[in-house]
C-alpha cells in the first residue's frame, strides 16, 4: 500500500496547525513541527508508539471516541474539546487516511474559548442587570397601581381629578410595557419585538403621543390636522404613539423656543401618512443616509447640545417596518427646518364594541388575606384594595413576620413578595406549607421578578401562582376567585 503522506509532508511541515498520522494499527507515523510546539512532545518520543502508548491521558476520553469512530465508519468528524491535561481548548478535525488509519489536524483555540466565555459573561451580566432594573422600576409602579384602582371603587369623581385619574392609568400601562421591554433588550433591537396588534383609531394613538410629548411640546407653535373622518390602523398601539412621540419629541428638541412643529395626518386610499414637520435646526444633506442607523450621531456638537443617545430614530423605523410601513425623513439643509413621513396601511373599523361596564367586583365569600411586601408603600395600597372588596388584610414587611403571621392570623391567601429581609420569600413560602394547614393556604409571589426561571424558582417552592408587579386587578380578582 502506498504511503498516504507521500507528497504532502512539506506542506504539512509548513502549517501552523498541529497535524499527525496513525496507521491501521494505531501507530503514529508522522507527527508535523507544529504538533511538537503544541503537544510539548517530540517526534523521537512519540513516532512508532500506539494512540494509547503516547498519550495514555486521553484514553476513553471524547477526542479517543470520535477517533474510533473515524477508523471504523470512514467519516471525518470535527471536536472541540478541553484537555485538562494542556489546560488548552483544541479544535481537532479527524479525516480516515487511504491505508485504513487517521490523520487529525488540531489547532489552540484556547484564547477564542477565552473571549466567548467573556462575551457569555457580558450577556449573563446585562440579562441579571436589566431583570433587576426591572424589578426595581415594578416597585414604585405596584403602590400607583392600587392607588389608581381604589380611586376607581370611590365612584364618579368629576372634573380635573377624572381625568388626571384616566392619564394616571394610561401612562401607567405605557410605563408597565416599556419596562417589559427592558428584559428583551435584543429583540429591540434586532426587529423581534413581538407587537399586540388591534384595530385602532389613529387620532387615539395621535392622542397618547401628544400626551406622552407634551413637556416637550410647551414653548412652540404648535398645530395638529388630522382628517375629518376617522382612520383606523392595525396597529399596537403602545408601540405606534411610541413611534409619534419619539418624533414629536425630536422635533421640538431641534426646533428653538417659538419655533413651528406641526403634526398631519391624511388618508391617501388604502394608506394613512403621518407627517411631522419643523422649523428647527434641519438635516445636512450627507447625514440623511445613516439618520436611521442605531446609535447615530449625525451632528455630534447639536447632539451634546441636546442631549441623546441615537437610538430613537432606529427604533422608531423598525417598529414602523413592523407595522408594514414605512418612515421618510426630508430637509433642505441647516436651519431650514425637517419633515418625517410615517407612511402604514389603513384598515376596515372593527365592529361595534360593547360600552366600558362598571368596574369588576370582588364577588365570592370575603377572604383573610396576608399581604407581605417591604415596600411598605405598596403593602398598605394593596391592602386599600382588597379592604375595598371586603377582606380582612394582615401586613408584614420580612420573611420572619410572614411565617410569625401566617401562623397567628390564619389567612386563607398569602399575597407573598420574593425579595424580602430576614428571610427571602421562596423561604417563607417552604416555612409557610410546613405549618399545621398550611397546604390549604393559598399563596402567591407577587413580585418584580418575572423572568422564566422567577417563575420556575416559585413553583418549585410551593406558590400557587406568580403574579408581576404592577398586578392588575383583573388578575387579581381571578387569583382569589380560584383560591381553594
Amino acid at each position: 500500500m502506498s504511503d498516504p503522506l507521500a507528497g504532502p509532508v512539506d506542506y504539512l511541515e509548513g502549517l501552523m496547525e498541529g497535524f499527525v498520522a496513525y496507521d491501521a494499527a494505531w501507530r503514529m507515523t508522522y507527527m508535523n513541527a507544529s504538533g511538537e510546539r503544541l503537544l510539548g512532545r517530540s517526534r523521537a518520543d512519540v513516532l512508532g508508539k500506539t494512540w494509547h502508548e503516547a498519550f495514555p491521558h486521553a484514553v476513553g476520553n471524547e477526542v479517543d471516541r470520535m477517533y474510533q469512530r473515524v477508523k471504523s465508519r470512514r467519516v471525518p468528524e470535527r471536536m472541540e474539546y478541553f484537555y485538562p491535561h494542556y489546560k488548552t481548548w483544541m479544535e481537532i478535525s479527524a479525516s480516515p487516511l487511504s491505508d485504513g488509519g487517521v490523520g487529525v489536524y488540531f489547532r489552540d483555540i484556547s484564547d477564542r474559548k477565552v473571549a466567548e466565555a467573556r462575551l457569555h459573561e457580558s450577556a449573563r451580566r446585562k440579562d441579571e442587570f436589566l431583570a433587576t432594573l426591572a424589578h426595581e422600576l415594578r416597585n414604585p409602579l405596584a403602590p400607583i397601581a392600587n392607588a389608581v384602582e381604589v380611586l376607581n371603587l370611590q365612584g364618579s369623581m368629576e372634573g380635573v381629578p377624572r381625568a388626571a385619574r384616566a392619564v394616571i392609568g394610561r401612562q401607567l400601562k405605557v410605563m408597565t410595557r416599556l419596562i417589559e421591554d427592558l428584559l428583551d433588550a435584543s429583540r429591540i433591537t434586532s426587529g423581534k419585538l413581538e407587537l399586540r396588534r388591534a384595530r385602532v383609531e389613529l387620532a387615539a394613538v395621535l392622542d397618547q403621543a401628544l400626551e406622552t410629548s407634551r413637556p416637550h411640546v410647551r414653548g412652540h407653535e404648535f398645530t395638529v390636522a388630522l382628517p375629518a373622518a376617522p382612520v383606523w390602523v392595525d396597529a399596537d398601539p403602545v408601540r405606534l404613539a411610541q413611534v409619534f412621540a419619539n418624533l414629536i419629541h425630536n422635533a421640538c428638541k431641534y426646533t428653538p423656543a417659538g419655533g413651528q412643529v406641526r403634526l398631519s395626518a391624511e388618508r391617501d386610499g388604502a394608506r394613512v401618512r403621518v407627517r411631522v414637520r419643523d422649523s428647527g435646526d434641519g438635516i445636512a444633506a450627507g447625514h440623511m443616509t445613516r439618520l436611521f442607523e442605531m446609535f447615530s450621531q449625525v451632528a455630534p456638537a447639536l447632539e451634546r447640545r441636546h442631549g441623546g443617545l441615537g437610538i430613537g430614530l432606529a427604533l422608531s423605523r423598525a417598529l414602523v417596518e413592523m407595522h408594514g410601513g414605512t418612515i421618510e425623513a426630508a430637509s433642505d439643509g441647516p436651519g431650514r427646518g425637517a419633515e418625517f413621513t410615517v407612511t402604514l396601511p389603513a384598515c376596515d373599523p372593527p365592529a361595534a364594541s360593547r360600552a366600558a361596564g362598571p368596574e369588576p367586583k370582588y364577588a365570592g365569600q370575603p377572604r383573610r388575606i396576608l399581604v407581605v411586601d417591604d415596600n411598605e408603600d405598596s403593602a398598605a395600597s394593596l391592602a386599600m384594595l382588597l379592604r375595598a372588596d371586603g377582606h380582612t388584610v394582615e401586613l408584614a414587611h420580612d420573611g420572619p413576620r410572614a411565617v410569625e403571621a401566617a401562623a397567628t392570623f390564619r389567612p386563607n391567601t398569602v399575597l407573598l413578595d420574593i425579595g424580602l429581609p430576614g428571610m427571602s420569600g421562596i423561604e417563607a413560602c417552604r416555612a409557610i406549607r410546613s405549618q399545621a394547614g398550611g397546604d390549604a393556604i393559598q399563596i402567591a409571589a407577587l413580585t418584580g421578578w418575572g423572568q422564566e426561571e422567577d417563575r420556575r424558582r416559585s413553583r418549585e417552592a410551593g406558590f400557587d401562582a406568580h403574579l408581576v408587579k404592577p398586578v392588575e386587578r383583573s388578575a387579581l380578582l381571578a387569583l382569589l376567585a380560584a383560591a381553594k
